[in-house]
């Protein structure tokens, strides 16, 4: 639909910018490792750091994909927090971007993302900016407490839902699955987060730590704006569902973030 997102490698496309949610952290725990012992940890220490992130921000907006521009530059800014970047920072940065909020809304933001905001505070066309998450609100509402059977939604079987297969997946579980399958995959997750950062809060090198960290906070937070996407809680933003979601780059990328998690965990701990 017009997104430039991907390279064609003849046997499968291969989407560059989920590479950054994997080997970003490593970039960071390297650089941080590599001056430990020459520069105090200060905001001149980070500006190779953020530099870096905004500008895997810039490239990912442009092609457009603000969703996982925003999965990008949030979990680098976390793991920026995590490696005690002066805390001012985070607060002039979020003065500074409420600031700029209408050059952000003329400028930068596409009319399909303005159309996705005005639907979350009510405004918009039901049967146009809004077909999408009325369509879901259908779909998980008439799964009721069981649902309606494995491959059995009409929303999606009939293609009433777009995108029913990506970004919109958890919809057709609460209709396939109900709201007993909906909320057995949310513990599911819970899970894997929690079992997973208990894990990372065992591991004794700092950088080791660091490093397993953002591995896993662009999951969580994928997670949890997919979710919040599909029941209306926040405006619609293109993330796939870590594990659910159809797509082979994100898949892989999650795979290899998970492994090489539980490899950190198993020699580090």
């Amino acid at each position: 639909m017009g997104a430039k997102r991907w390279v064609n490698l003849i046997f499968f496309k291969l989407q560059p910018s989920e590479l950054a949610k994997l080997f970003f952290p490593a970039y960071v725990v390297n650089y941080l490792h590599i001056q430990k012992k020459t520069v105090i940890h200060s905001f001149g220490l980070f500006i190779p750091l953020l530099s870096m992130l905004v500008l895997s921000f810039i490239l990912i907006l442009k092609q457009p994909d603000l969703g996982t521009a925003l999965i990008v530059l949030i979990s680098g800014l976390t793991l920026c927090w995590l490696a005690e970047l002066d805390k001012r920072f985070f607060l002039y940065g979020i003065a500074l971007s409420v600031i700029m909020t209408p050059l952000i809304w003329s400028f930068v933001l596409h009319d399909y993302q303005k159309h996705r905001i005005l639907v979350f505070f009510g405004q918009g066309n039901q049967k146009k900016e809004g077909y999408q998450i009325e369509q879901a609100r259908i779909a998980i509402g008439s799964g009721g407490l069981w649902g309606k059977g494995l491959f059995n939604g009409t929303q999606n079987k009939l293609r009433f839902l777009p995108e029913s297969r990506t970004d919109f997946i958890f919809a057709v579980i609460g209709e396939e699955w109900g709201l007993i399958g909906a909320l057995s995959i949310l513990l599911c997750y819970l899970a894997l987060f929690f079992r997973s950062f208990f894990l990372i809060t065992q591991i004794k090198d700092i950088y080791a730590q660091l490093f397993a960290s953002g591995l896993i906070i662009h999951l969580l937070l994928a997670t949890i704006i997919n979710i919040c996407m599909v029941l209306a809680i926040v405006p619609i933003v293109g993330i796939p569902l870590p594990l659910m979601s159809y797509g082979l780059s994100n898949l892989w990328i999650t795979f290899a973030c998970l492994g090489v998690l539980q490899n950190i965990i198993m020699v580090c701990r």
